[in-house]
């Protein structure tokens, strides 16, 4: 095994690389749902349910794939995994821009997620080992820009690319950004991490697969079939004793597939537990903004991507900014005052009215992101800080695969809030009325109120989601990064 230590000097230009290739990826990964309904009445789908595979299943191969990135990062080295990635993504968006049929469309998809969904848990473990751990809060700062910035840029994209030019653009504007990285990283990427002879666990992969693929979508299906739907539960359910099968499993083995003994540092499991319930309510303001813009207001989809413009800036410029504050005042204050803003504004977002300025929109839901940057990367990081150098690839493949499920679920869990709460207000209303008064024009008027009555209550939950998340700010404790504490935890991870 190679030796386990920061290096001396962070490699700029290696990373630089990574966050071209790793942007690209993720920018990748937004695209598509703007341009679903486009890409149905180009390849005469039918149902909406069949061309949502595109979303879903890109995030079912990454939902799998994540939990074996802990252990790619420790057999193999950083160049080639990397190498390896980028290849099967461009590949894969070579084979969705060429696509005649559904089918291949969805295969180049499944292929572009095997590729992406390595290039966080990579980039972020690269950043961890080049840069020392009272340093690492504005590093990872800088890696937010990318994980959190590109995928907020993709709706914008999208929806200016559907409405002036074909959907196959999407892929094809990709293509060059995605083949330059690959022969940038042929030219200049060096070895930097640590690797050791490791066994897969088959069996581990196998209920990983299962587990996180049924959970991921369970509840991505959720959202449309709705939870009465034996697909639903039933896949819900498997998935679920698969975990709790893969969990058992995991503390038995020798070399576990993830090392769940992350868990047992507390500043870890505290960032863990809060970044699930806020990357929660982050997927519920991107999935009821836009049906409040669109569905309520009627405003085009480029047009509410570019209202959504301004929140994705924001967190842009508030990521490296914020990085840096926490090396000064650690994730404490950051965190609390972070979602004392996202609380306050989610709470607002449910007194939107039909007839609400498109300013005063703009300005919350950027708000919003201006509080959510404040609270991602610094707990992540110090949660980080707090496991020995051994556990790192173990540690950011559980916060990876978590938010993935968490996203999902959140984003089901909201969807079916509103839409329940939207079909009972409609009921209500309907209930009321004359039948004989009740024309086309009326049935709309009272779907769109229904509507809007069911996104504001599902901001309410949200916002309730929120103040849960902000309380356990208030335990959330400063990692010591000091040389002698470090050593101390290196030297305790050892003897054990």
């Amino acid at each position: 095994m190679s030796e386990l230590k920061t290096l001396k000097k962070p490699p700029y230009f290696m990373i630089g690389i990574l966050f071209f290739g790793a942007f690209v990826s993720f920018l990748n990964n937004s695209l598509m749902n703007v341009a679903l309904p486009s890409i149905m009445a180009d390849l005469g789908i039918e149902k909406y349910s069949t061309v949502q595979w595109l979303s879903t299943g890109y995030m079912l191969v990454s939902g799998i794939l994540i939990p074996v990135s802990a252990f790619l990062l420790l057999k193999f080295t950083n160049r080639t995994l990397f190498i390896v990635a980028m290849s099967l993504f461009t590949l894969g968006t070579i084979v969705a821009a060429v696509a005649p049929s559904f089918g291949l469309l969805l295969t180049g998809r499944m292929i572009q997620a095997a590729g992406s969904s390595v290039m966080s848990p990579l980039l972020m473990n690269i950043m961890l080992i080049s840069f020392p751990r009272e340093k690492r809060g504005t590093a990872m700062g800088v890696f937010g820009l990318v994980m959190i910035t590109a995928p907020a840029l993709g709706p914008t994209l999208s929806g200016y690319i559907v409405e002036y030019h074909h959907w196959r653009l999407l892929f094809e504007m990709i293509i060059p950004f995605a083949i330059l990285s690959l022969l940038l990283a042929v030219w200049k990427l060096e070895n930097v991490m640590p690797t050791k002879k490791s066994s897969l666990d088959y069996t581990s992969v196998l209920l990983s697969s299962i587990g996180f693929g049924g959970m991921l979508y369970g509840f991505s299906a959720a959202s449309s079939a709705g939870w009465s739907d034996i697909t639903v539960y039933g896949t819900i359910a498997i998935g679920a004793v698969a975990i709790i099968a893969f969990v058992i499993r995991q503390f038995k083995l020798k070399e576990p597939l993830l090392n769940l003994t992350v868990y047992k540092y507390p500043m870890f499991a505290l960032s863990s537990i809060i970044s699930v319930v806020n990357a929660a309510a982050m997927f519920s303001g991107m999935i009821l903004t836009p049906a409040y813009v669109q569905s309520v207001r009627g405003i085009t989809p480029f047009d509410s991507g570019l209202m959504m413009l301004p929140g994705a800036i924001v967190m842009g410029i508030m990521s490296p900014i914020t990085g840096k504050l926490f090396d000064k005042f650690g994730p404490r204050v950051l965190g609390f005052v972070g979602l004392s803003i996202t609380t306050l504004t989610t709470y607002m977002l449910s007194h939107l009215q039909v007839d609400t300025s498109i300013g005063y929109i703009i300005f919350l839901y950027s708000a919003r992101m201006f509080g959510i940057s404040m609270v991602m990367m610094p707990l992540m990081t110090n949660g980080l800080n707090q496991l020995p150098t051994r556990l790192n690839p173990h540690g950011t493949a559980v916060n990876n695969t978590v938010q993935q499920v968490a996203g999902a679920i959140g984003t089901a869990i909201f969807i079916t809030i509103m839409n329940s709460r939207a079909e009972k207000s409609a009921v209500e209303q309907m209930s009321g009325l004359d039948p004989a008064t009740i024309t086309a024009e009326v049935k709309a008027h009272i779907s769109q109120l229904a509507l809007l009555e069911g996104i504001q209550f599902t901001f309410v939950i949200s916002a309730i989601t929120s103040v849960v998340a902000l309380l356990l700010t208030l335990f959330m404790k400063r990692v010591d990064v000091s040389e002698a504490a470090v050593a101390k935890l290196e030297k305790e991870d050892a003897a054990r």
